[in-house]
This record gives structure tokens, sequence and C-alpha cells, in this order.
């Protein structure tokens, strides 16, 4: 396994919809594997394969079950001690359900160091192949769905920042282009 460089935004291949995966092979399971492994690096909870700079639908998740910690301290404490075991890939995902609303303040690994507050279902039904190469459909909710859509969105070349109001992507945008000038000028 290897670490996969993480595309940022504006890398215009973030933008990139991307392909169906004919068939589940070795190579499709090596791709999942780096991804997984360059996700758990990054300490994050979800990556597309389009953040990786390969055009397949294929995404990796690792939302560990913190809802009986008591305070955010004892969930940040939690998430990192059960970090990679609720590790799964989908393969070709898609959304066949929504029900209600939810809103999260969500980060992205290639959006780094900026949240915002994002608007998703809140229960999903996920149909999609897992790493073998299996059909499977379940249904999510809580993090575990948010973290869902996120990632497909970025299937779908849209990034969370996409989905806020014009105001707020704008505001935003400039805030990320001001950081990225001022690295710039640095070097």
């Amino acid at each position: 396994m290897s670490l996969l460089p993480i595309l940022t935004y504006p890398d215009p291949f973030l933008k990139t919809k991307a392909r169906p995966v004919d068939a589940v092979d070795d190579d499709v399971r090596r791709l999942i594997d780096d991804m997984a492994e360059t996700m758990i690096s990054a300490r994050g909870i979800g990556l597309a394969a389009t953040q990786v700079g390969d055009e397949r639908r294929i995404i990796v998740l690792d939302v560990p079950d913190v809802s009986d910690a008591e305070s955010e301290e004892a969930a940040d404490e939690a998430f990192e001690r059960k970090r990679g075991e609720n590790l799964f890939a989908l393969v070709n995902p898609e959304i066949v359900a929504e029900e209600g609303t939810t809103s999260f303040e969500e980060g992205c690994l290639s959006v780094p160091g900026f949240t915002a507050e994002v608007k998703r279902a809140a229960r999903i039904t996920v149909r999609t192949l897992d790493r073998e190469g299996k059909p499977l459909e379940f249904t999510a909710d809580e993090l575990l769905s948010i973290a869902i859509q996120h990632e497909i969105d970025h299937l779908n070349g849209v990034l969370f920042i996409d989905r806020l109001s014009r105001i707020k992507r704008e505001l935003l945008k400039r805030k990320i282009k001001k950081l990225l000038d001022d690295d710039r000028s640095r070097l």
C-alpha cells in the first residue's frame, strides 16, 4: 500500500465527474487499499477517488461510532481510539432514497483548514458494490449519511463549498485565494 497525494482546491480535477467501475478486480482493490491508507494518514473519515486523481466511482469511509460519548472531548478521544474499526469501501455508490434534512459543519481533505455548515438529507439508502464486487444496499443516518453524501458529491465533481449560498461560497473562495496567495508570496 502507498500514500496518494490528495488534490486540493482549486485543482480542476476536483470538478471531474467520475466514471463507473466496470469490474471490481485486483487493481480496484489496490486503489481502495491505497485510498484507505491515505485517508487514515490524513485523519479523514471519507475519501473519493477523484480526490486522489482517479476518475473511477470509488469511495472509502471510516466513520467511528461515538454516539455514546458524553462530551465533545470524549467523542474526539473515542474517535481517535476507534480509527480504522469501521473502514469500508463503496464502488459505484448511488443514493436511491432520501429522508428528512439535517445540517452539519463539514470540512474536507481537499479544502484543508476550512469548514462550513451544509444541509444534507438526514437519512439515505445507498445501492453499491463492496470491495469484492458484491451488490449491497443499506440505509445510513447521522454522520455516516453525511459522509457518504459528501463523498458521492466528490464523484460528481461537487465540493461542499458548492453547496453553500452564493454569498457564503464567494466569501470562502476569497479566503482560500488569499491564503493561497499568501503562501505563494512566502516562497
